[in-house]
């Protein structure tokens, strides 16, 4: 116990210092380390963490990625070894794998719209938790979500203007870029009521929240110009509703499994009665008041 404390004081310290540095690609590798040493011990949530933080970080700029790919660890190339483990853990039984897996299938059931609007109520859950974070140097973004979620709802059954559609576009570029920012990676946080502070980095998780609005937005603008122009709209896409679990933040603060995990016994929940309320032959006013009821929520706190 002695050992390991001072092992991941050790690593906290090492983590502090590369990000007061700057030192991207030090952080790269550090997390790489560590991500190497919880896969030896099968602790594969916690490899797929810092894995995938590793990988995030030396992908965000072509300097940092040339610097750490020239790094070897025991004669492996860190960048495709880090990579390669990714694949590996990608493929196990993991609840970061598998919630995707069973949303993916049921979503095949469903129509169209109603993937859609799955989605939707799963972003609005996002609302709360990105006024917070659009208060960081960098993140105003997630500010406008709220803005985002009513505008898109709207668009369902009511034309927006023109000057909507490019918040909208620009909003989703916006998204898109986040994710090669340092203020993603670099060590800003928020404080939480009776619990660990979040880290903006806690976004990763799970193909990361904002490359999934980013995605989600993205299609949305090409339903609308397609609509438009008389043409064949794009296929919804599902994997923005899984993403709200936020299992990075849980892996890092909590000896829990993700599944005892209150806040994601709870989110779960939403995610199956959103579901089951899509498909019960809704009318569009009772999901906006849903929505408006999910935009209020702290999805941090356990029900």
């Amino acid at each position: 116990m002695f050992d390991l404390f001072h092992k991941n004081q050790n690593q906290n310290e090492q983590l502090d210092k590369c990000l007061a540095k700057k030192d991207w690609d030090r952080l790269a590798r550090t997390y790489y380390d560590m991500g190497v040493a919880a896969m030896d011990k099968k602790d594969f949530n916690s490899a797929l963490l810092w894995l995938s933080r590793a990988d995030t970080i030396y992908s965000a700029s072509n300097e940092v990625y040339e610097k750490t790919s020239k790094n070897r660890l025991f004669h492996k190339e860190i960048v495709s070894d880090c990579s390669r483990r990714i694949g590996l853990l990608e493929n196990a039984p993991l609840l970061y794998n598998e919630v995707p897996a069973k949303i993916e299938e049921m979503a095949e059931e469903l129509q169209d719209i109603h993937i859609r609007i799955w989605g939707l109520l799963s972003m609005a859950r996002l609302v709360r938790l990105g006024e917070r974070l659009g208060k960081l140097p960098g993140c105003e973004v997630f500010g406008r979500l709220g803005w985002v979620v009513d505008t898109i709802l709207q668009s369902f059954h009511t034309p927006i203007t023109k000057d909507q559609y490019d918040q909208l576009m620009d909003i989703c570029n916006q998204f898109y870029d986040f994710g090669d920012s340092e203020a993603f990676y670099a060590g800003a946080e928020i404080g939480v009521p009776c619990g660990p502070a979040f880290q903006v980095f806690d976004l990763n998780g799970m193909m990361g929240v904002h490359q999934e609005i980013n995605l989600y937005l993205d299609n949305h603008l090409q339903l609308l110009s397609a609509l438009c122009q008389d043409q064949e709209p794009p296929q919804a896409e599902c994997t923005m509703i899984g993403c709200t679990l936020l299992p990075d933040y849980y892996v890092r603060t909590s000896e829990n499994s993700l599944i005892d995990t209150p806040q994601i016994k709870s989110e779960l929940k939403r995610i199956w009665n959103d579901y089951e309320f899509i498909c019960s032959g809704v009318t569009w006013e009772q999901i906006a008041d849903q929505m408006k009821e999910y935009k209020t929520l702290d999805i941090l706190q356990p029900l």
